[in-house]
């Protein structure tokens, strides 16, 4: 009697094992064919209708302007002229002091992590 329980029990487990096993390498397989036949038909619609909307949105020519590297370059100098004269000459002191600390017992190289055990 004990040995056909233990008998049923090694086919049940075996069952379970196969039917895991299977369900394993299927999904897998699954996978495989979504990612290699798909995923470019997908990413090839995605980019098709990118370009598309990137066509219809085709960036209006612009007219010529009447101006010419003169003019360009009068308009330049008067920028970086007016620009120049927007800020004022400053004199700066940069004074450097150097502030004692307060003790603090988090800043002690006793408690530091590789500073080894603690000595009481």
């Amino acid at each position: 009697m004990e040995n056909q329980t233990l008998q049923v029990q090694l086919s049940e487990g075996l069952v379970v094992t196969i039917v895991g096993l299977l369900l394993v390498f299927l999904t897998l397989a699954i996978l495989f064919l979504f990612f290699n036949y798909a995923m470019p038909v997908i990413r090839k619609n995605i980019d098709a209708k990118k370009h598309q909307k990137a066509v219809e949105v085709a960036p209006v020519k612009q007219k010529e302007s009447d101006t010419t590297g003169e003019v360009n370059a009068v308009i330049a100098a008067a920028i970086h002229h007016y620009l120049e004269e927007a800020h004022d000459d400053e004199n700066t002191i940069l004074t450097i002091q150097k502030v004692k600390k307060a003790y603090s017992p988090w800043s002690s190289k006793i408690y530091t992590v590789h500073g080894g055990m603690l000595h009481r």
